[in-house]
């Protein structure tokens, strides 16, 4: 088995660009690198490689290499401001389903 490599445990993404005319290979962990191909496997190989030598050359130059998403602390507490009819409206909706508010705004969320 390959050893793994530092970036392996990244968030890799692929997307169509109707921009580009093309699928764009994104990584959540280093949002200001993309690769643009024409298949999907191209622009996933692609970002795989850049990010790959970006990670490199930041521990060669001394800088922090970003921790891998996966691997972060999360502690499942976030604030999210709401205008006050909103939260009105969420608090009624909540109360309908007999369930509390936050319940109702975190199965909301899970859903997307």
């Amino acid at each position: 088995m390959a050893k793994m490599q530092p970036t392996d445990k990244y968030t890799f993404r692929v997307l169509w660009s109707d921009e580009d005319d093309e699928f764009i290979g994104l990584c959540a962990e280093l949002p200001s690198l993309s690769w643009l191909a024409a298949s999907r496997e191209a622009a996933l190989a692609g970002i795989v490689k850049v990010v790959r030598q970006a990670v490199t050359d930041m521990a060669a130059d001394g800088e922090a290499v970003p921790a891998p998403l996966t691997d972060r602390d999360y502690s499942g507490v976030f604030k999210v401001r709401v205008p006050p009819s909103v939260h009105r409206n969420l608090v009624i909706e909540a109360a309908e389903a007999g369930v509390s508010l936050n319940r109702l705004v975190s199965a909301k969320l899970a859903r997307g």
